[in-house]
């Protein structure tokens, strides 16, 4: 779906747009008049509502947005476009990367980025209620300031805690503390009707039927709206210290990933990254962090891995013993970054790969596979072997700790079309690779629509039909981000 052009996204759009009612003057009275936020159609609507962050999906602008302030705000009008048959898209912050905040049908987006107050603390039993729009990042922050950690923890700090948990988001931490589902005790959920449920509950078990709150979870906005979500917290750590371990090559660096798992160290956090991505980082930040000599040999790939603890002294052995693991396991040397500013400049290193490829790169389309931990080297290396038959460059890293990796296809000299047909060639091997290594297309980004004939692909009929008819049941009339995952257009 990567290659599709603008032109066939705008065809398949007319053709599907005609089971669906156009967004008239009336209707757009009648949306006014049912919500306290705002409505804005034609010129009032910002360009940015026609993308995500990866517009090489398509640019299509809605035919009105909402800006939500409320829970009814959003029942409201999902009861009267399910009335009137016109479709909704969902949209938190638009920092998505597979087309599934694009409003494809047209339509309107529903947007719950004005949604953003953090509500309440329960802190005796350690837990936060926050409505969906708000963002990650000042929710973290948020938390710190009670002594808490939300454990969560994506490369997208500025996405809303609601976009987090539609794709089941998992970031640097997962190795240690697993996903945003694993987090999640209780949400409000508007359906496409309309009605409003509230699933799960602030409690850490349970076994009461079919767990509707984890169907909700990943499902990408599909399925219902997320507008208020009570969240699990954990007690703030007093230390983390980082190392940074230096390799001659990625097969070494990854082979250290399961022998640190068996040292039962418990890594907060373990990423691996290549000489060439690092470049690229470092060059868009103005200042070098990782060294690529030691002792006359070329540094080629890196692990940084985070502990955590109590203070310094609980902290001391345990980086002693770690650095032992990565020695032993052939790295040619471990540095700590212990300092503030020192774990500062190696964190920010990692953090900024997107934007300095986005930053460096005219054209970019990307996927997430994940595969088993063993598996890495050699996923790699077939795709640097598969590259040598396009035009376009590779750029990857990823989490060593759970097998999640990033490849980017990058250019700067080709014309789109050509880019979008070589990638449409190249993206399917990989994504085959990864299955057939155990793995699976999406870690943490999700389908949405760039990704959806990949996962059909993939998933086999069966898989399929079963996701669609979760689909019906939940959206009878197939107003609620129609093209999304398991839905044609």
């Amino acid at each position: 779906m990567g290659s599709t052009n603008f032109n066939v996204i705008f065809q398949r759009r007319l053709i599907t747009m005609s089971q669906y009612q156009k967004v008239t003057a009336e209707f757009v009275k009648a949306l006014k008049s049912a919500v306290s936020g705002k409505v804005m159609t034609g010129a009032e609507i910002n360009e940015d509502f026609s993308h995500d962050e990866m517009p090489i999906y398509g640019k299509l602008m809605p035919e009105a947005v909402v800006e939500a302030k409320t829970t009814e705000d959003v029942a409201a009008v999902m009861s009267l476009c399910n009335k009137h048959n016109i479709p909704v898209t969902p949209r938190g912050a638009g920092t998505g990367l597979v087309g599934g905040a694009v409003a494809v049908d047209g339509g309107i987006i529903l947007s719950t980025a004005k949604m953003n107050k953090i509500i309440s603390y329960d802190e005796d039993n350690m837990m936060v209620t926050a409505q969906a729009g708000v963002l990650f990042n000042d929710l973290a922050a948020d938390a710190e300031k009670h002594g808490f950690l939300y454990p969560p923890d994506p490369g997208e700090k500025f996405a809303t805690v609601g976009g987090n948990v539609a794709t089941n988001a998992g970031g640097m931490r997962a190795v240690k503390y697993g996903t945003t589902r694993d987090y999640v005790r209780a949400m409000t959920v508007v359906l496409p009707t309309g009605e409003i449920v509230h699933l799960g509950a602030p409690v850490s078990k349970s076994s009461s039927g079919y767990s509707l709150i984890n169907l909700m979870i990943g499902s990408e906005g599909t399925l219902g709206i997320v507008t208020e979500l009570t969240l699990k917290l954990l007690p703030l750590p007093k230390e983390v210290v980082s190392l940074i371990a230096l390799y001659e090559n990625l097969r070494d660096c990854i082979a250290a990933v399961p022998k640190m798992m068996r040292a039962n160290l418990h890594p907060q956090t373990m990423e691996f990254m290549e000489r060439d991505i690092v470049n690229v980082s470092e060059s868009y930040l103005g200042k070098s962090t990782f060294p690529q000599k030691f002792e006359n040999k070329d540094v080629n790939a890196y692990l940084l891995i985070s502990f955590e603890g109590g203070d310094d002294d609980s902290l001391d052995g345990v980086i002693e013993k770690a650095s032992e693991v990565v020695l032993d396991a052939g790295a040619l040397d471990v540095l700590v970054a212990d300092t503030p500013q020192l774990k500062k400049d190696a964190w920010a290193a990692r953090d900024s790969f997107l934007d300095a490829i986005n930053s460096t790169t005219k054209l970019v389309d990307e996927c997430d596979v994940v595969v088993p931990v063993s598996k890495i080297p050699d996923f790699l290396a077939y795709i640097k072997l598969l590259a040598q038959n396009y035009d376009f460059t590779i750029q990857n890293f990823g989490h060593a700790g759970d097998g999640n990796l990033h490849i980017y296809c990058c250019s700067n000299d080709m014309e789109i079309q050509d880019f979008k047909k070589q990638v449409s060639d190249f993206m399917p091997k990989t994504y085959a690779k990864a299955y057939e290594m155990g793995g699976l297309i999406s870690g943490e980004h999700g389908i949405g629509y760039g990704k959806r004939d990949y996962l059909a692909e993939m998933a086999g009929p069966v898989k399929m039909r079963l996701m669609k008819g979760i689909k019906d049941v939940f959206d009878p009339n197939g107003i609620l981000n129609p093209g999304k995952v398991c839905c044609k257009l």
